[in-house]
């Protein structure tokens, strides 16, 4: 973090706090409600709320040649990451799951050498190996303490289009305007949530309480318009892998929150977990400059 602005780390610090509290908000409202319904509603609020703010940079939208790229974050970034989320949230308790999720800047880093050349040490790709290896504790300790497998699977899926969302938002991101596309891939992605579960869920079964509605203003307001826009230009002034390595604090974040308002366990392998994918994250992030390329010019 060393080499970051200071607006870019208070940026990321309030990124880090913001999703570390959606995990056990989220968490207490999903059980009143169906959960494509859910994730529908705070997609395709978020979405036209900031559609609002920004309207007078309409033009910057550029439809015709961006449509297709609007609908690619969309699927990925909403469709996906907001209902594998959702639907994840119902098998395993938030800390946890919100571990598997930060998979994700694992994923990051390799996708980030694979499809944006961005250099990957000797150094780095040891931390790659710490980090499946953490994971694959955590999983563990998911599938003997906790719940059956589906809650871990959905984790790991989460984590795999989230980094392949970022990875193409990066990737178009001198294309195409961070503001909207986070507002249209919310409204696109809350669209087709919402017409999904009409059709498979009931709407009378949402109980409008105290805990449903915080969830649905939070993520609607804070946990998703706002926190992705710090997101996208967080990677997008970065390197995506050095970005996304620092969000191994989400989790922790979490799991702290979780067990203080929520009541919810930790074990000593989530512990360990924990651990290691947060040793894993700090190699990934570690950035090595071999000495050779200097002598290969001489």
């Amino acid at each position: 973090m060393e080499n970051m602005s200071t607006k870019s780390k208070v940026a990321l610090f309030v990124l880090i706090l913001i999703w570390g509290a959606s995990w056990p908000i989220n968490k207490l409202a999903v059980p009143y409600s169906p959960p494509l319904l859910y994730a529908g509603m705070r997609s395709i609020l978020g979405g036209i709320l900031l559609t609002l703010i920004i309207w007078k940079t309409r033009k910057a939208i550029n439809w015709r040649n961006n449509w297709q790229k609007y609908f690619i974050a969309a699927f990925f970034n909403s469709i996906l990451f907001f209902g594998l989320q959702t639907l994840g949230l119902l098998y395993l308790p938030g800390g946890l799951f919100s571990v598997l999720v930060y998979f994700q800047p694992i994923l990051l880093g390799l996708f980030a050498w694979l499809f944006l050349g961005e250099y990957l040490s000797p150094i780095q790709i040891f931390g790659l190996l710490v980090g499946f290896v953490g994971i694959a504790v955590v999983s563990v300790d998911g599938l003997t303490v906790h719940i059956s497998a589906i809650g871990v699977i959905l984790g790991l899926l989460t984590a795999v289009s989230w980094a392949t969302g970022t990875i193409y938002v990066k990737k178009v991101s001198k294309e195409v305007d961070p503001f909207w596309m986070v507002a249209i891939q919310c409204v696109i992605g809350g669209i087709f949530l919402l017409g999904t579960g009409t059709v498979f869920e009931s709407w009378s079964a949402i109980e409008w309480n105290r805990y449903y509605i915080v969830g649905l203003c939070f993520g609607a307001t804070i946990g998703i318009p706002y926190a992705y826009i710090l997101y996208y230009k967080l990677v997008s002034a970065g390197e995506a892998s050095k970005v996304g390595s620092y969000t191994f604090l989400i989790p922790i974040v979490a799991v702290l929150l979780g067990v203080l308002f929520l009541r919810e366990t930790v074990t000593y392998t989530l512990i360990v977990g924990m651990l290691l994918v947060a040793t894993s994250i700090h190699f990934v992030n570690f950035k090595y400059k071999p000495t050779y390329k200097r002598m290969s010019k001489n």
